[in-house]
């Protein structure tokens, strides 16, 4: 049944034309070798893979990526995905793609048809979650709905021009969820939100809202906090010198030179002027060549 096709290559028009798809006569044929088994070992990776049940229904298998661009190649790997699982593990495959923009998430959406025109084999269709779909949730009554699709809608929203109203609608609803139920979930919105400017607004809110909390993030905040606690006691300890040291002379300190002293927080830059006040005939020598 398929090796006339090798010995009369032009048979596929002919058959075509009786199925009633019109492919044109082949003007060049090249056998190719039939074994289509992996050569050399090809990590492929899903993000995450999830076997999922259902009363009623057959179990089936949901694969879930991240995609945080347009990527021409990855139609055809998603289409692998779906065939290598297919083969697997003989449960139906569901490919769920989440976008943090919605150009990427429309993008994802677009169904990809393989194969000819005439008559296309194969059609991947994936699910997209993005901005443009998933909810805005600012009000805390509906974040306590569902924590987890409001997690999710909080990351997925991170370029969302209210998403300081829907991380501060989370702190609210995490203030009183258990820590076990809560710390995971601030670390999956700190996360997720990579390097988006919401990330930054979060780690305020944590520090602010969620400061009784142990996890990884609020150790780190309460670290800088301490961290930036010591900076700041030891750029007024260096100011209060520079100043000490140009009263002990005798130097009339004007209050722009006491105002920018006391304002400046880079230590070294307070050392600076430390040694310069030592010698310096007046209290704005101390800043000559700047």
């Amino acid at each position: 049944m398929h090796r006339i096709f090798q010995d009369h290559p032009g048979l596929f028009s002919g058959v075509s034309e009786v199925l009633g798809v019109d492919f044109a006569p082949p003007t060049s044929v090249t056998v190719l070798p039939t074994d289509l088994t992996e050569t050399r070992p090809l990590e492929r990776r899903v993000d995450t893979l999830l076997r999922l049940e259902t009363e009623g229904d057959e179990p089936f298998l949901l694969a879930v990526e991240a995609q945080g661009r347009k990527d021409p190649d990855k139609p055809a790997s998603w289409a692998y995905y779906a065939s290598y699982l297919l083969a697997k593990y003989r449960l139906q495959p569901m490919l769920l793609v989440v976008c943090q923009d919605r150009a990427t998430a429309e993008w994802a959406a677009r169904p990809v048809r393989f194969g000819p025109p005439q008559w296309p084999l194969l059609t991947l269709h994936p699910l997209v979650a993005g901005p443009h779909n998933m909810p805005v949730l600012t009000d805390p009554v509906e974040v306590r709905k569902d924590l987890a699709l409001a997690t999710l809608s909080a990351i997925t929203q991170a370029a969302n021009p209210d998403i300081g109203a829907i991380l501060k609608a989370m702190t609210h609803v995490l203030r009183d969820t258990p820590a076990v139920l809560a710390n995971p979930i601030v670390e999956l919105i700190a996360q997720g939100l990579g390097t988006y400017p919401a990330a930054e607004t979060w780690r305020k809110l944590v520090a602010v809202d969620l400061s009784f909390y142990k996890s990884p993030l609020s150790d780190e905040l309460r670290a800088e906090g301490r961290a930036e606690g010591r900076a700041e006691g030891e750029a007024r300890r260096a100011a209060e010198d520079v100043l000490d040291v140009l009263a002990e002379r005798g130097i009339a300190v004007p209050e722009a030179v006491r105002e920018r002293v006391t304002g400046c927080g880079d230590p070294e830059t307070l050392r600076h002027w430390l040694r310069r006040a030592v010698t310096a005939p007046s209290a704005e020598a101390i800043f000559a060549d700047e």
